[in-house]
C-alpha cells in the first residue's frame, strides 16, 4: 500500500525536494524519509488547560513507541479547552477545535495520528475531527488525576465542590475549611477524578474502539500511562500500513456499545450531546430515545462518583473499564472492531474485577437501568435529559410550582435573595442557557438551590434548563430541553406559577396549561438580541444546531448541503482534498 506521505515525501521532483528539504531543516536525516509511515501527534497540551498539562511528556512516550515501530513521529498542536476557564463555554469552541484537528491533519503528510486528550471536550472534538478527515486514528487519553485528600477524607473535583459550596452557603462549614479544600482538591495533572464528562467521554472512546484496552482509566500520574503512550505510537504505525481508519471503527454498532456503557458508568449527560454530533459525521443516525431504549436495558453498574462513592483511581485499581465491557458483553456487539485489529471481546477476555464493590456485576447491579433518561412533552417537544443515577427517587414523580429565571444574570441577581417566593416543592426554570442562547449552552443547568433552603436543610429540588450540567454535578436536574428557549421553544413562555410535571418513569415533561395558551404566549414571544456580530461567535450562531442533534454546524455532518457523498463521489473528494497546490 502507498502510504499518504509519499505524496509529499517520496516525490522525485522538485516538490519533493522541498519537502524533504524542510524537514531535514529540522535534523531529521534522509533515513526518515525511506517509506517510514509519518505519525501525527495531535498534542492538545496548554498550560490553560491543567487536565492537559502533563501530555508534552506523554508525546515524548508515543514517540518512543512509533520510533521503534519504524516510524517517523511528528508532533503537532492544536487548540485546547480548559474547561474551567473558558467563556462563555467550552462547548462553544468543541466544533472549532474538531476543524482544526480535521483540517490539519487533512493538509500534512500524515498517513496515521495518535490523538493526545483529557478534558471534556478535547476528546469529543479530537473524535469527531478524525472521524471527518478518516486517517488511521488512535487516541491516548491522558487519564484522571490523584484522588483529593482533606482531613483524611477522599474528595473529588467538581461533585464535592458544589457540595461543599452548598455547605459553606448554608453556614456549616467555615471560610478558612473551604480555602483548604481549594489546596487539597487538585493533587497532579489530569482530568476531574468522578465519573463527569471527561472520565465519561475517554471511557466512550474506549468503548468505541478507539483506544488500546485499559488506557481510558489509567491515572494520569501512573507510569503506566506513559507505557500505554508508547504502546498506542508503535500500533499507529501498524495501523498506517493496515490503512485501519475510523470509518472501519467507528460503526453504529460501536456507538451502540458506547451509549450502553454510558449508562452502565452513570456517565455524564453530556455524552449524548458528544455521540450524537459524532455520528452526525459519520451519516448514522442516532435518535434520542435510542439512548433511552438502551439505558433502559443496561444495569447501572459503576459505584463512581456523583453517582456512587468511590473515584476513578478506585475504578482502575478494581479493573477499569474492560471489566466493565466484559460484563456487559451478552449486551454488546462483541464483535465490532477496535484500533487493536481485534474485536471489543478479544481485547476484554482476560479481564479481571478486583473489587466487586466498584464495579458490579450483571446479576447485583447498583440499579437496574443505567444512569441516562430523555424525556419529551409539551415542554420538551425534541427532548431533554436527566441522570436518574445523580437524582432524588422521591422526585422522580414530581408537579411543582415555577420558579423562572429568565437568564443566568437573573439567576445570580435572586437565587439567594431572602424574599425569593420559592419553597422545597417548586420547580427552579432557567431560560437562555442552550446553543443559541447563552450562547454555547454553558453548565449552568445545575442551578444552585436557595440559600434560605439551603438553611433549612433542603438537599434537592427539580430543576429545568435549556443548559448542560458538568458530568461531575448531581440532584435532580433537567437538562437539554429542546428546542431552546432562544429559538422560541416552549421553554420561552414559562411564567411564574405555571405547574410543571416532571414523570420521570413515563419519560414526560409537560407544561400544564391548555394548548391554545400555549399558542397565544408564543405568538407574542419575540427572538433575543443575537450576541455577536463578527468572527467565530457570528459563524457559531447563523450554523449551530439544536441539543438533540448534537450542536454540531449544520456544515460539517455527513449530510452536510443534503445529500450524503457516495462512492466515487466520495473518492473523488477526497483526491481532491488531498491534492498538493505547488508554492512555487
Amino acid at each position: 500500500m502507498k502510504l499518504r506521505s509519499q505524496d509529499w515525501f517520496g516525490r522525485k521532483d522538485k516538490l519533493g525536494f522541498i519537502h524533504r528539504a524542510w524537514m531535514k531543516a529540522e535534523g531529521f536525516s534522509h533515513d526518515v524519509f525511506q517509506g517510514r509511515p509519518v505519525i501525527g501527534i495531535c498534542n492538545s497540551w496548554s498550560e490553560l488547560t491543567n487536565c492537559n498539562a502533563h501530555l508534552r511528556q506523554v508525546a515524548d512516550a508515543v514517540k518512543r513507541g512509533v520510533w521503534a515501530a519504524g516510524g517517523f513521529p511528528l508532533e503537532f498542536p492544536t487548540i485546547s479547552l480548559g474547561e474551567p476557564f473558558m467563556r462563555p463555554s467550552t462547548m462553544m469552541f468543541r466544533n472549532l477545535m474538531a476543524m482544526d484537528v480535521e483540517e490539519t491533519i487533512r493538509a500534512n503528510p500524515i498517513d496515521a495520528v495518535v490523538l493526545l486528550c483529557g478534558c471534556d471536550k478535547t476528546t469529543p472534538a479530537q473524535l469527531m475531527g478524525a472521524a471527518s478527515v478518516d486517517v488511521p486514528a488512535i487516541m491516548v487519553t491522558g487519564g484522571p488525576m490523584l484522588k483529593g485528600m482533606w482531613q483524611n477524607r477522599e474528595i473529588g473535583s467538581g461533585s464535592d465542590v458544589w457540595h461543599f459550596w452548598d455547605e459553606l452557603r448554608a453556614g456549616r462549614i467555615s471560610d478558612e475549611d473551604f480555602c483548604e479544600i481549594e489546596s487539597c482538591i487538585s493533587r497532579s495533572a489530569g482530568h476531574c477524578m468522578v465519573m463527569g464528562t471527561a472520565s465519561t467521554m475517554t471511557s466512550l472512546a474506549e468503548a468505541l474502539g478507539m483506544t488500546l484496552s485499559g488506557c481510558a482509566s489509567v491515572p494520569a500520574a501512573d507510569s503506566r500511562r506513559m507505557v500505554v503512550a508508547e504502546q498506542s505510537g508503535a500500533r499507529a504505525v501498524e495501523m498506517a500500513r493496515e490503512d485501519l481508519r475510523p470509518s472501519q471503527i467507528l460503526t453504529r454498532q460501536a456507538l451502540e456499545n458506547a451509549i450502553r456503557v454510558n449508562a452502565a458508568i452513570g456517565g455524564s449527560t453530556n455524552a449524548i450531546l458528544h455521540l450524537t454530533a459524532l455520528a452526525g459525521r459519520l451519516g448514522i443516525e442516532l435518535p434520542m430515545k435510542l439512548f433511552d431504549d438502551l439505558a433502559r436495558s443496561t444495569p447501572f453498574l459503576v459505584n463512581v462518583r456523583p453517582s456512587g462513592k468511590y473515584l476513578m483511581e478506585d475504578f482502575y485499581y478494581a479493573g477499569g473499564l474492560p471489566v466493565v465491557i466484559k460484563e456487559l458483553l451478552p449486551l454488546l456487539h462483541r464483535d465490532a472492531l477496535t484500533v487493536t485489529g481485534k474485536t471489543v471481546a478479544e481485547n476484554v477476555a482476560g479481564a479481571r474485577c478486583h473489587n466487586p464493590d466498584v464495579i458490579r456485576t450483571l446479576d447485583a447491579p447498583l440499579a437496574a437501568e443505567g444512569g441516562t433518561v430523555v424525556l419529551f412533552g409539551n415542554l420538551a417537544p425534541t427532548g431533554a435529559v436527566l441522570k436518574p443515577t445523580a437524582a432524588s427517587p422521591k422526585l422522580m414523580q414530581h408537579t411543582g410550582r415555577a420558579v423562572v429565571f429568565e437568564d443566568h444574570d437573573d439567576l445570580k441577581e435572586r437565587i439567594d435573595d431572602p424574599n425569593l417566593d420559592v419553597d422545597e416543592n417548586c420547580v427552579l426554570v432557567l431560560k437562555h442557557g442552550g446553543p443559541k442562547g447563552a450562547p454555547g449552552m454553558p453548565e449552568w443547568g445545575n442551578l444552585p438551590l436557595p440559600a434560605k433552603l439551603l438553611k433549612k436543610g433542603v438537599e434537592d429540588m427539580v430543576r429545568i434548563s435549556d443548559a448542560r450540567m458538568s458530568g461531575t454535578s448531581y440532584g435532580t436536574v433537567v437538562l437539554h430541553v429542546s428546542p431552546e428557549a432562544a429559538v422560541g421553544g416552549p421553554l420561552a413562555i414559562v411564567q411564574n406559577g405555571d405547574l410543571i410535571e416532571l414523570d420521570v418513569p413515563n419519560r414526560k415533561l409537560n407544561l400544564l396549561i391548555g394548548p391554545e395558551e400555549i399558542q397565544r404566549r408564543l405568538a407574542a414571544w419575540e427572538p433575543p438580541v443575537r450576541h455577536y456580530d463578527r468572527g467565530y461567535g457570528r459563524l457559531f450562531l447563523e450554523h449551530i444546531q439544536q441539543a438533540d442533534q448534537g450542536c454540531d454546524f449544520d456544515f460539517l455532518g455527513h449530510y452536510a448541503g443534503g445529500e450524503e457523498l457516495k462512492g466515487s463521489a466520495r473518492s473523488r473528494a477526497r483526491r481532491a482534498a488531498d491534492r498538493l497546490p505547488s508554492p512555487f
